[in-house]
């Protein structure tokens, strides 16, 4: 602030006069030359010779419209060549600092400051781009304010050494004396960096024991909030040593110690069905979940605890048919499959932490499994030719997602990264064809004879033909793009999260965030490209086995000829079973007549990996998502975008060409005034260029000219800035006949 007040003399100089003489003779206001650069050109003179040479020199270049200032430490009566400039244009003359701050903070604000001279002259060169606040509060609460600590720890902990150049030698040491204040301690000269490492611990200890600072609390939050330092603190907490507690729930909600978070996950394992101790630390793991520091930190497992933990298996024994159990999976239970998956891709590694916890949900899934096998006599597979279904119900454009491998409680994950209100999400289910696998379910989306066909390309040269009178294409979903847009029924196929798990097992876990955001993100791409319906189909779910015992592993002692799989056994010859562990279905496939599934989610004893598995019976790899997005935006309240000239386009002579862009609302209202767009070109369907955003008005055409360069074809989009969805679009031909430039 003292800065601004300096100015404004300085200013009431320039009504009248070009030339300014700021007389410092206390020598202590030098750090405020920097902030008048801007007003003027600046003159320091410390004897005759540059008083002489300031004058030579402002004389020279002295217009109306040049601005100077002056700055010396000799006093006005002792000036010999500037002297002139204090008598005819006047001059500022601060002879002791302190007096001139207090005396501008009293003209100013009516306060009166009252502390020693040299946290006085530290407060003022603190306080310059602040405003009148800084001085209030100064004013107020004495000289613990000179520094706002909440706001200058930050950039001093990410880097003491640089952060302080800023301040001269005894604003440092004033700076010094008030962190070790604020951290407890008796001020001893040290190094920047051992000060900073010793505010951390400070830090640290009171998240540690539960015993924070509010100012370094505060400081901590912000920290982890800023992108711009939240490096350095990894760096001091890697350092930090932990030291040990008796009881590791002591520490406060907003810790960044992920050991500690597993330490509370032992705890809770080896405590899971002591029912009194899980409701005692309850209240601690949905403070620790619902925290910003933890989720900045990326500990956001406890919402999957929690979710284990909580589920009531008491609601499982009011199923009373098969459709509930599929309605109280769909609701329940598949969360509870969500929770483990990802509590698997997180501890996995971990056995002393996840083993506790996947043995607490096997005994859920048991008793579950229990009454869906019980009601399993009504099971009815629903896929068959779900594809051809939805070309024959769906007249407008659409688009189909065939993933493979999406279970329904991965769909919810493909679900949550979907945000845009304008796409309404319609959620059903199927059940998937027995056994579950592939080649066979597969050929149910696509081949509604129930032929088992055993290639992709197979299946889709089958649909194809099925409806050779429809604009069908196909495309790998990672390769739909913003120029995706031209067949009318769009079957774009995935191979994951299958692929990923067949490959790496439960390994592949840690991926699957990024398979759910290229599902969301292409499904909204296509929306976007003006498809009004997008569907996300899959062949079937999928198992975990987690950390497997042997006594986990199903062995069976079948005769004759059988094909032995993870999750199913074909055979030939009908087998005694044993019909508490394993169920039989006549399911006919080459020379098998038999198919038969296990009753729990173990694998059958089989050479290989175990891990990801399917082809089983379970509702984890049966109950299947069917879902469905609308774009159910009209638009109508937004101006309307064509490209008016598509007919000049298709045979142009030369190397440039005209796009006409014409805007047009049906009623007048706030948002059909103007919109904001951009154009997108595409050759040999890769985008090689982009326009800058480009403003349509209503009722107006606006000619944009471009040039074919090194493309003779060129498709171009029209994209609603904000949003990327696609408003028109048109395919611009050069001619091959040759221009003749106006002569004929």
């Amino acid at each position: 602030m003292i800065d601004k007040w300096l100015k404004q003399d300085i200013e009431e100089i320039y009504k009248s006069h070009s030339i300014a003489v700021f007389i410092d003779e206390s020598k202590e206001a030098s750090f405020l030359i920097d902030e008048l650069k801007s007003m003027a050109t600046i003159y320091e003179t410390y004897g005759e010779i540059e008083e002489l040479k300031a004058k030579y020199e402002i004389e020279k270049a002295a217009s109306e419209s040049t601005k100077f200032i002056i700055y010396t430490n000799t006093p006005k009566n002792d000036l010999k060549y500037i002297r002139e400039y204090c008598e005819t244009n006047g001059c500022i003359e601060v002879r002791y600092l302190d007096h001139y701050i207090k005396k501008k903070v009293n003209q100013h604000l009516n306060l009166n400051i009252n502390i020693p001279k040299e946290e006085l002259i530290s407060a003022a060169k603190v306080s310059v781009g602040q405003n009148q606040t800084y001085w209030m509060d100064l004013s107020h609460k004495g000289a613990s304010e000179i520094f706002d600590l909440e706001k200058e720890l930050l950039p001093f902990l990410d880097n003491p050494t640089s952060y302080l150049k800023k301040y001269d030698d005894s604003t440092q040491e004033i700076f010094f004396k008030k962190v070790n204040e604020l951290i407890g301690q008796s001020y001893v000269k040290k190094p920047a960096k051992t000060l900073a490492k010793e505010v951390v611990e400070k830090m640290l200890n009171g998240l540690l024991h539960n015993s924070t600072n509010a100012v370094l609390f505060n400081v901590y939050k912000n920290w982890l909030d800023s992108l711009s330092y939240k490096a350095s603190f990894q760096a001091y907490l890697e350092k930090y040593k932990i030291a040990a507690k008796s009881n590791v729930f002591e520490v406060h909600p907003s810790h960044p110690f992920r050991v500690i978070d597993e330490e509370w996950l032992k705890e809770i394992g080896k405590n899971i069905n002591d029912k009194q101790f899980i409701q005692n630390v309850l209240p601690k793991i949905n403070q620790r979940n619902a925290d910003k520091a933890a989720k900045s930190l990326g500990i956001s497992f406890w919402a999957n605890v929690k979710e284990l933990i909580e589920f009531d298996e008491k609601n499982i024994n009011q199923i009373s048919s098969f459709d509930e159990c599929i309605g109280f999976y769909i609701k329940n239970f598949s969360k509870v499959d969500g929770a483990i998956r990802k509590l698997y891709s997180e501890f996995l590694t971990e056995p002393i932490i996840i083993e506790p916890l996947q043995t607490y949900y096997k005994n859920l899934s048991v008793v579950f499994l229990d009454k869906w096998f019980k009601y399993i006599n009504n099971y009815q597979p629903n896929q068959l030719g779900k594809i051809q279904e939805i070309i024959d119900s769906n007249s407008t454009k659409t688009a189909i997602v065939v993933g493979d491998g999406v279970s329904w409680e991965f769909a919810q994950d493909i679900i949550s990264n979907i945000h845009n209100k304008d796409y309404r999400l319609t959620e059903g289910h199927l059940l998937a064809g027995l056994p579950s696998e592939t080649e066979h379910n597969m050929s149910q989306l696509y081949v509604n004879t129930g032929e088992v066909l055993s290639t992709k390309k197979e299946r889709e040269n089958y649909l194809a033909k099925s409806n050779n009178d429809k604009d069908i294409s196909f495309v790998d979903l990672e390769n739909v793009n913003e120029i995706t847009d031209k067949a009318h029924y769009l079957i774009c196929s995935y191979k994951e999260p299958d692929k990923l798990g067949e490959t790496y097992q439960q390994k592949a876990l840690k991926y699957f965030n990024h398979v759910a955001e290229v599902f969301a993100s292409k499904i909204q791409q296509l929306l976007k490209n003006g498809y009004k319906t997008v569907y996300l189909l899959t062949d079937h779910g999928f198992t975990l086995t987690g950390i497997l015992e042997n006594s986990d592993k199903i062995e069976v002692g079948f005769s004759g000829t059988i094909n032995k799989s993870e999750r199913y056994i074909r055979s030939v010859n009908k087998q005694s079973i044993n019909e508490e562990l394993l169920i039989e279905k006549e399911l006919k496939y080459e020379h098998f007549d038999y198919c038969y599934f296990a009753k729990r989610l173990g694998p059958f004893k089989t050479p290989g990996v175990y891990g990801f598995s399917h082809g089983g019976i379970s509702p984890q790899e049966t109950i299947i998502p069917y879902l469905k997005w609308t774009n159910t935006s009209e638009n109508n309240e937004l101006l309307s975008i064509k490209i008016t000239n598509k007919s000049d386009l298709i045979d142009v002579t030369g190397n440039l060409f005209t796009l006409k862009l014409s805007g047009h609302a049906d009623s007048k209202g706030l948002f059909t005034n103007e919109r904001k767009i951009i154009l997108l070109f595409f050759a040999n369907n890769q985008k090689f260029n982009e326009s800058d955003i480009i403003t349509v008005n209503n009722d107006q055409e606006l000619k944009k000219e471009y040039q074919f360069g090194s493309h003779s074809e060129i498709e171009i989009k029209v994209l609603d800035a904000n949003t990327k969805e696609q408003l028109d679009k048109v395919t611009v031909k050069q001619s091959s006949a040759r221009d003749l430039g106006g002569l004929l």
